[in-house]
Protein backbone atom coordinates (compact mmCIF):
# COMPACT_ATOMS: atom_id res chain seq x y z
CA UNK A 1 0.00 0.00 0.00
CA UNK A 2 1.15 3.40 -0.96
CA UNK A 3 1.51 6.23 1.61
CA UNK A 4 -1.20 8.13 -0.46
CA UNK A 5 -3.35 5.62 -0.52
CA UNK A 6 -2.81 4.69 3.57
CA UNK A 7 -3.64 8.87 3.85
CA UNK A 8 -6.78 7.96 2.15
CA UNK A 9 -7.82 5.36 4.17
CA UNK A 10 -6.98 7.21 7.44
CA UNK A 11 -8.81 10.11 6.70
CA UNK A 12 -12.39 10.64 7.57
CA UNK A 13 -14.84 10.67 4.60
CA UNK A 14 -17.03 13.69 4.23
CA UNK A 15 -20.09 11.96 5.21
CA UNK A 16 -19.04 10.66 8.51
CA UNK A 17 -17.51 14.38 8.90
CA UNK A 18 -20.89 15.51 8.25
CA UNK A 19 -22.54 13.42 10.46
CA UNK A 20 -20.25 14.10 13.31
CA UNK A 21 -21.23 17.34 13.28
CA UNK A 22 -24.68 16.81 13.21
CA UNK A 23 -24.54 14.53 16.25
CA UNK A 24 -22.43 17.27 18.16
CA UNK A 25 -24.72 20.25 17.10
CA UNK A 26 -28.30 17.94 17.60
CA UNK A 27 -26.69 16.92 21.54
CA UNK A 28 -25.79 20.50 22.01
CA UNK A 29 -29.21 21.26 21.98
CA UNK A 30 -31.13 18.24 23.26
CA UNK A 31 -28.39 18.88 26.23
CA UNK A 32 -29.42 22.57 26.88
CA UNK A 33 -32.93 21.96 26.76
CA UNK A 34 -33.75 18.57 28.77
CA UNK A 35 -30.21 17.81 30.72
CA UNK A 36 -27.47 15.11 31.75
CA UNK A 37 -30.20 12.77 31.49
CA UNK A 38 -31.72 13.77 28.03
CA UNK A 39 -31.37 10.10 25.85
CA UNK A 40 -29.25 9.74 23.74
CA UNK A 41 -31.90 8.37 21.24
CA UNK A 42 -32.89 12.09 21.08
CA UNK A 43 -29.78 13.39 20.20
CA UNK A 44 -29.45 10.73 17.13
CA UNK A 45 -32.71 11.47 15.94
CA UNK A 46 -32.52 15.23 16.01
CA UNK A 47 -29.22 14.66 13.72
CA UNK A 48 -30.97 12.27 11.66
CA UNK A 49 -28.49 9.85 11.86
CA UNK A 50 -28.98 6.27 13.55
CA UNK A 51 -27.57 5.61 17.45
CA UNK A 52 -25.24 3.11 15.66
CA UNK A 53 -23.62 6.13 14.06
CA UNK A 54 -23.90 8.26 17.02
CA UNK A 55 -21.89 5.68 19.11
CA UNK A 56 -19.60 4.73 16.26
CA UNK A 57 -18.41 8.22 16.94
CA UNK A 58 -18.80 8.99 20.74
CA UNK A 59 -18.64 5.25 22.04
CA UNK A 60 -19.98 6.92 25.94
CA UNK A 61 -22.36 9.58 26.67
CA UNK A 62 -19.21 11.12 28.32
CA UNK A 63 -17.09 11.31 25.61
CA UNK A 64 -19.76 13.02 23.87
CA UNK A 65 -20.04 15.81 26.41
CA UNK A 66 -16.93 16.22 26.16
CA UNK A 67 -16.83 16.73 22.49
CA UNK A 68 -19.88 18.90 22.66
CA UNK A 69 -18.01 21.00 25.32
CA UNK A 70 -14.84 21.11 23.67
CA UNK A 71 -16.76 22.18 19.98
CA UNK A 72 -18.47 24.78 22.22
CA UNK A 73 -15.04 26.14 23.63
CA UNK A 74 -13.41 26.26 19.50
CA UNK A 75 -16.43 28.43 18.44
CA UNK A 76 -16.29 30.55 20.70
CA UNK A 77 -12.28 31.33 19.90
CA UNK A 78 -13.30 31.63 16.23
CA UNK A 79 -15.99 34.31 17.12
CA UNK A 80 -13.69 36.30 19.00
CA UNK A 81 -11.06 36.11 16.07
CA UNK A 82 -13.98 37.27 13.50
CA UNK A 83 -15.35 39.74 15.92
CA UNK A 84 -12.11 41.78 16.19
CA UNK A 85 -12.56 43.02 12.79
CA UNK A 86 -15.86 44.81 14.25
CA UNK A 87 -16.17 48.86 13.90
CA UNK A 88 -17.31 49.13 17.80
CA UNK A 89 -14.58 47.10 20.04
CA UNK A 90 -17.30 47.65 22.95
CA UNK A 91 -20.41 46.30 20.85
CA UNK A 92 -17.91 43.32 19.76
CA UNK A 93 -16.67 42.43 23.50
CA UNK A 94 -20.45 42.77 24.41
CA UNK A 95 -21.60 40.16 21.60
CA UNK A 96 -19.14 37.93 22.67
CA UNK A 97 -20.05 37.83 25.77
CA UNK A 98 -24.01 37.64 24.93
CA UNK A 99 -23.04 34.24 22.92
CA UNK A 100 -21.16 32.83 26.35
CA UNK A 101 -24.75 32.42 28.07
CA UNK A 102 -25.38 30.05 25.12
CA UNK A 103 -22.61 27.67 25.83
CA UNK A 104 -23.26 27.88 29.50
CA UNK A 105 -26.55 26.89 28.59
CA UNK A 106 -25.09 23.91 27.07
CA UNK A 107 -22.61 23.18 29.66
CA UNK A 108 -25.11 23.56 32.59
CA UNK A 109 -27.18 20.46 30.89
CA UNK A 110 -23.88 18.60 31.11
CA UNK A 111 -22.80 19.18 34.33
CA UNK A 112 -22.59 15.90 36.03
CA UNK A 113 -20.91 14.27 33.31
CA UNK A 114 -18.26 16.77 32.67
CA UNK A 115 -17.35 17.06 36.13
CA UNK A 116 -16.37 13.57 35.95
CA UNK A 117 -14.15 13.85 32.98
CA UNK A 118 -12.87 17.09 34.18
CA UNK A 119 -11.52 15.06 37.17
CA UNK A 120 -10.34 12.43 35.35
CA UNK A 121 -9.09 14.66 32.57
CA UNK A 122 -7.39 17.62 33.71
CA UNK A 123 -6.58 19.08 30.54
CA UNK A 124 -10.25 19.38 29.75
CA UNK A 125 -10.32 22.50 32.79
CA UNK A 126 -7.01 24.22 31.13
CA UNK A 127 -8.18 24.03 27.38
CA UNK A 128 -11.17 25.61 27.85
CA UNK A 129 -9.77 28.20 30.41
CA UNK A 130 -6.25 29.01 28.12
CA UNK A 131 -9.10 29.40 24.66
CA UNK A 132 -11.85 31.48 26.30
CA UNK A 133 -9.23 33.95 28.81
CA UNK A 134 -7.25 34.26 25.56
CA UNK A 135 -10.36 35.06 23.28
CA UNK A 136 -11.97 37.30 25.60
CA UNK A 137 -8.88 38.75 26.63
CA UNK A 138 -7.98 40.08 22.81
CA UNK A 139 -11.44 41.97 22.43
CA UNK A 140 -11.10 43.44 26.03
CA UNK A 141 -7.78 44.59 24.91
CA UNK A 142 -9.16 46.39 21.71
CA UNK A 143 -11.84 48.20 23.46
CA UNK A 144 -9.44 49.08 26.20
CA UNK A 145 -7.13 50.57 23.28
CA UNK A 146 -10.00 52.63 21.76
CA UNK A 147 -10.40 54.02 25.33
CA UNK A 148 -13.70 52.84 25.47
CA UNK A 149 -13.43 50.27 28.09
CA UNK A 150 -11.75 50.79 31.91
CA UNK A 151 -7.96 49.59 32.07
CA UNK A 152 -7.95 47.67 35.09
CA UNK A 153 -10.53 45.32 33.95
CA UNK A 154 -8.68 41.40 33.59
CA UNK A 155 -9.68 39.33 31.43
CA UNK A 156 -10.29 36.71 34.27
CA UNK A 157 -13.06 39.41 35.25
CA UNK A 158 -14.86 39.12 32.99
CA UNK A 159 -15.08 35.40 33.20
CA UNK A 160 -16.14 35.39 36.51
CA UNK A 161 -18.62 38.01 36.22
CA UNK A 162 -20.35 35.80 33.32
CA UNK A 163 -20.35 32.44 34.97
CA UNK A 164 -21.51 33.75 38.52
CA UNK A 165 -24.76 35.68 36.68
CA UNK A 166 -25.31 32.57 34.62
CA UNK A 167 -24.85 30.21 37.79
CA UNK A 168 -27.48 32.57 40.06
CA UNK A 169 -29.95 32.25 37.63
CA UNK A 170 -31.91 29.06 37.70
CA UNK A 171 -35.53 30.12 36.82
CA UNK A 172 -36.94 29.44 33.12
CA UNK A 173 -35.63 32.28 30.81
CA UNK A 174 -32.95 32.79 32.89
CA UNK A 175 -30.91 33.78 29.32
CA UNK A 176 -32.69 36.78 28.63
CA UNK A 177 -32.47 37.99 32.32
CA UNK A 178 -28.36 37.04 32.06
CA UNK A 179 -28.29 38.81 28.70
CA UNK A 180 -29.75 41.65 30.48
CA UNK A 181 -27.73 41.83 33.08
CA UNK A 182 -24.52 41.16 30.91
CA UNK A 183 -25.38 44.53 28.75
CA UNK A 184 -26.15 46.70 31.95
CA UNK A 185 -22.12 45.15 32.80
CA UNK A 186 -20.71 46.29 30.11
CA UNK A 187 -22.00 49.57 30.18
CA UNK A 188 -20.29 49.97 33.82
CA UNK A 189 -17.06 49.29 32.41
CA UNK A 190 -17.04 51.58 29.88
CA UNK A 191 -14.76 55.04 30.29
CA UNK A 192 -17.28 57.30 31.09
CA UNK A 193 -16.43 59.86 28.31
CA UNK A 194 -16.64 57.72 25.82
CA UNK A 195 -19.96 56.28 27.16
CA UNK A 196 -21.55 60.36 27.13
CA UNK A 197 -20.12 60.53 23.27
CA UNK A 198 -22.25 57.60 22.58
CA UNK A 199 -24.94 58.87 24.43
CA UNK A 200 -24.93 62.42 22.45
CA UNK A 201 -24.65 60.41 19.31
CA UNK A 202 -27.72 59.14 20.25
CA UNK A 203 -29.42 61.81 21.37
CA UNK A 204 -28.09 63.94 18.09
CA UNK A 205 -29.91 61.09 15.97
CA UNK A 206 -33.08 61.17 17.95
CA UNK A 207 -33.31 64.76 17.78
CA UNK A 208 -32.40 65.07 14.09
CA UNK A 209 -35.31 62.45 13.58
CA UNK A 210 -38.21 64.32 15.39
CA UNK A 211 -36.82 67.59 12.92
CA UNK A 212 -37.91 65.68 10.12
CA UNK A 213 -40.93 64.46 11.12
CA UNK A 214 -42.91 67.45 10.73
CA UNK A 215 -41.25 68.27 7.43
CA UNK A 216 -42.19 64.90 6.55
CA UNK A 217 -45.86 65.10 7.77
CA UNK A 218 -45.57 68.62 5.70
CA UNK A 219 -44.86 67.06 2.33
CA UNK A 220 -47.71 64.09 2.37
CA UNK A 221 -50.23 66.72 2.78
CA UNK A 222 -49.01 68.56 -0.24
Amino acid sequence: MTDQSAATLRRPRADAVRNRERVLEAAKIVFSAGGPDASLEAVAKRAGVGIGTLYRHFPTREALFEAVYRREVQQLGELAEALKSEPSPVDALRRWLRSNVEFVATKKGMSAALALAMNSQSDLTAYSFERLTKAVGALLDRAVAAGEIRSDVSPEDLLRALVGMCYLHDQPGWQKSVVRLLDVFVDGLRVQGAAKSVSRREDDTERAKKRLRPQASRNSRK
